[in-house]
């Protein structure tokens, strides 16, 4: 009886600039690779809820998209969707890094969200294996102490795996004692559609060029499972890749359409390993000119009501 009293759980927000690493550290918590991770910015567009579990707490990380001054319609989206998560978590978990000797813009943006928040703010100092010496992360920590009330200021370092239960035992001392809000088994809270989506949009950015993953959308067109068709031993997936423009079409397709196979294949082979199926993975490439400042283009596409 004693342990379901203690039990803790909880939302917990996840902030910090783009490339900090926030997507590196739930992966390499939870164990398995459940957020789109690539060196690009702003990978994650949706707040993606990834799901901690152990026999003490549940620890249901809202991973939200980088708080940023949004220059476009999608921005606009990507804003409201990490000041909706901040209202509806308990927590926040802000990842910077080991080097950081100032705040910068990007940062700036960030603390000015948080001013005023009485949530409890755990700092995960994440990098810490670039340190040359592993107790400076502390001047890191001091630097955002300045304009935050943090509970605790955590060394990590996801790329090593070090930190990670002192980072999950803090954030989990500041949760409300309650009992688990999803089934233990849990990872993710989202369909398997979006994560086919997510996984395609990611080997989109690690393929190719700087200029195309900010115009690039993932559609799924069909997905077929079989756990929804018992016949069926494969899944089938057909999605149309969204572009700005032709040149990005051009990039994404590649000489004689090698690069848009890379991308399938690399997407094909996650999927199975994730699935536990085999996967027959088909891909289109649509050009949408203008599809991220327009709200209805937007909508159609998944971003938004």
């Amino acid at each position: 009886m004693s342990s379901e009293k203690t039990y803790k759980s909880g939302f917990v927000a996840l902030l910090g600039r783009p490339n900090v690493g926030k997507s590196s550290i739930i992966n390499a918590l939870l164990g398995e690779k459940v957020a789109a991770v690539s060196p690009k910015p702003q990978t994650t567009r949706n707040a993606v809820r990834c799901i901690y579990t152990t026999e003490n707490e549940q620890i249901v990380f809202v991973d939200t998209p980088g708080i940023h001054t949004p220059k476009h319609a999608l921005g606009d989206f990507m804003m409201k969707e990490a000041e909706e998560a901040l209202m509806q978590v308990d927590a926040i978990c802000y990842v910077v890094e080991a080097q950081d000797r100032a705040v910068s813009e990007k940062d700036r943006t960030i603390l000015a969200a948080l001013a005023g928040t009485k949530l409890p703010i755990v700092l995960a100092v994440n990098k810490t294996d670039k340190l040359a010496n592993a107790e400076d992360y502390r001047k890191s920590a001091e630097v955002y102490a300045k304009h935050l009330d943090i509970t605790k200021a955590v060394p990590v370092s996801a790329a090593k795996g070090r930190g990670l239960d002192e980072l999950a035992s803090a954030i989990s001392a500041v949760l409300p004692e309650q009992p688990a809000i999803y089934p233990e088994d849990m990872l993710m809270d989202s369909t398997e559609r979006f994560l086919a989506s997510e996984v395609i949009r990611e080997k989109i950015f690690r393929n190719t060029d700087e200029e195309v993953p900010h115009g690039v959308a993932v559609v799924i067109d069909e997905f077929k499972s079989p756990d929804e068709y018992p016949d069926r031993k494969v899944c089938t997936i057909r999605a149309t890749i969204v572009v700005d423009r032709p040149g990005q079409k051009g990039i994404i397709i590649g000489k004689n359409g090698a690069k848009l196979k890379q991308i399938g294949s690399e997407a094909r082979a996650e999927l199975e390993e994730k699935f536990g199926y085999k996967v027959f993975l088909q891909l289109w490439v649509k050009v949408r000119p203008g599809w991220r400042k327009s709200p209805e283009e937007l909508r159609r596409l998944g971003y938004g009501a």
